[in-house]
């Protein structure tokens, strides 16, 4: 399976719901990712039809590097069951959480760095309480993610505005 377009929806879509496949395969791993993950890989962004929202280049980047220095035992919560959980909650939530997101997006505050950082916050802490249960492991670990993400996000932003925002939201939901 490719990284490319595919590992980026992917950390796209673990940023925003806090459960996403975020075990993309990297090149470490041992074992190939149990079908319901690697359908999660592939259909989950999909899922959630987003029309303004968008990830800065430098946030999608620095994700998916998190995404790829995933320790063994962090892909090893992406199991079939909870990949599959994710899949049907995604499947009957995606539009929902989609226009959450781009409302939020369409009323956060300037740069896109803040509207991103601040929209997807938001739209997390709504919806990862009905998340399904079957995926809380996969959740610490997009949490993770998501903060180590917005720590070094902070310290890279030359824009005051980004690094406001990125520190604002790195503690997480």
């Amino acid at each position: 399976m490719t990284l490319s377009r595919t590992v980026q929806r992917t950390v796209l879509t673990a940023a925003l719901l806090s459960v996403s496949a975020l075990g993309a395969p990297s090149t470490a791993q041992a074992a190939p990712l149990p079908p319901a993950c690697q359908e999660a890989l592939l259909e989950t962004l999909d899922k959630f039809p987003v029309v303004d929202f968008t990830v800065p280049d430098k946030a999608k980047n620095t994700m998916l590097g998190e995404v790829l220095g995933l320790s063994e035992a962090d892909q090893a919560v992406f199991t079939e069951a909870a990949c599959a959980a994710w899949n049907t909650w995604a499947t009957q939530n995606g539009q929902a959480v989609a226009t959450d997101l781009d409302t939020r997006y369409r009323n956060a505050a300037g740069p896109v760095c803040n509207k991103f950082a601040r929209s997807s916050l938001a739209t997390i802490k709504k919806h990862a309480p009905n998340v399904p249960a079957a995926t809380r492991d996969m959740e610490k670990v997009a949490k993770k993610v998501w903060s180590n993400s917005m720590e070094k996000l902070a310290a890279d932003a030359t824009n005051a505005d980004c690094r406001t925002a990125y520190n604002a939201v790195k503690a997480g939901w």
